[in-house]
């Protein structure tokens, strides 16, 4: 699939929707969906809040180790539970400006001057779960809630992968970062040096589209491309490689990015999927909104070699940081030139953008679908 080469797209109103006279907007967020809120190694026995499509969500683990998410705002006097001294007393969360004490479900049991707990004290509680190494958490309607439908990155928890990871904050609409990942394109111009060669922005791609799953996949099979030093110094490859990007964009939360890498001339994959050969990395972002213009960046780096070299590690996380600090540079800026525009603007979409406008195409429609459940 692909579009006409110098097709103009209307954008004005990326990070919105359009609304029909007498109905109400849709959000600038995705409803009802599995987002990840927080590394599971981030979150422990003490109390912290990360906003999740602009909403504040506290995160802690029970003393039998189950994570709970709630809103972090004290029901009496809106008080950032977060905030000391506000404290853990065992399984009871005790606020810091006036003593109001809730249970792991967010139920207030004790409240100061009276022992009649008003029936309303409670907090809002949001659906969470433990998935290869992230905590995702549910905004939306709680009952719709479904464990089923969360996004799966099966080598951030596999032992037969090493993996680096990290979170970058964002200045800017997830939209962009979802384009920015959907169109590797920009590699050769942002990341040379790291990750980018000449052939990444020569070669073409192709370009699936699952509808009904909102899924978007973008391939580039590269052949005979120059090894980047990312790879280079990594897996000891030196001289011309087989390079594969194969990404899967699972809308609107979670992107997979599937590299093979081969010296050139290297069969590619057998019938029965094994590749003895090649090298595989799988790159894993979460692109979280956090508010309408701010996003949190979360980013792992799984391999399946040279599993012992810290070296190896070190060097992958480093650089893949770099990498993605490159991006964030880019993205905040293009925000402020977003931002700044004063009314509609025409932007120039080329086929190399396919996959970022089904991308765009499918949240517009979730967003949608969200605002109306």
């Amino acid at each position: 699939m692909s579009s006409p080469v110098g097709t103009e797209t209307n954008t004005a109103g990326t990070a919105g929707t359009a609304s029909t006279a007498g109905a109400a907007p849709a959000p600038w967020y995705v409803r009802n969906q599995w987002y990840v809120a927080a590394y599971g190694a981030e979150v422990g026995r003490e109390p912290f809040s990360r906003t999740v499509c602009g909403e504040p969500v506290l995160l802690w683990r029970t003393e039998a180790g189950a994570v709970t998410a709630m809103s972090d705002r004290c029901v009496h006097r809106r008080f950032p539970l977060s905030q000391k001294p506000s404290r853990l007393a065992g399984d009871r969360l005790v606020c810091g400006y006036h003593g109001f004490t809730y249970g792991a479900d967010g139920v207030c049991v004790a409240v100061p001057g009276q022992r009649r707990v008003p029936r309303t004290a409670r907090l809002t509680p949001y659906p969470v779960a433990e998935r290869d190494a992230f905590v995702w958490v549910w905004i939306g309607d709680r009952e719709a809630a479904d464990e089923a439908l969360i996004p799966r990155a099966p080598w951030l928890a596999d032992p037969g992968y090493t993996t680096v990871s990290g979170r970058e904050p964002l200045a800017a609409r997830y939209g962009l970062l979802v384009d920015n990942l959907l169109d590797l394109s920009h590699e050769t111009y942002l990341h040379g040096g790291y990750i980018g060669t000449p052939e990444v922005a020569e070669t073409p791609i192709t370009t699936e589209v699952d509808e009904a799953a909102g899924i978007v996949r973008v391939s580039r099979h590269m052949d005979d491309a120059a090894c980047p030093p990312f790879y280079a110094e990594s897996t000891g490859v030196r001289g011309r490689i087989t390079r594969w990007q194969d990404i899967e964009y699972h809308a609107p939360c979670l992107y997979l990015l599937h590299s093979r890498i081969a010296p050139a001339g290297t069969p590619p994959p057998a019938a029965d999927g094994s590749d003895p050969d090649a090298f595989h990395v799988e790159v894993v972002y979460a692109i979280t909104p956090e508010t309408e213009h701010s996003t949190h960046d979360f980013w792992a780096v799984a391999r399946d070699f040279a599993p012992g070299d810290r070296a190896v590690t070190d060097f992958l996380h480093d650089n893949n940081r770099t990498v993605v600090l490159q991006d964030v540079v880019a993205l905040d800026a293009l925000e402020r030139a977003v931002a700044a525009e004063a009314g509609a603007y025409q932007e120039l979409s080329i086929n190399i953008d396919t996959g970022g406008l089904a991308a765009r195409r499918i949240l517009e429609r979730m967003r949608t679908a969200g605002a109306g459940a």
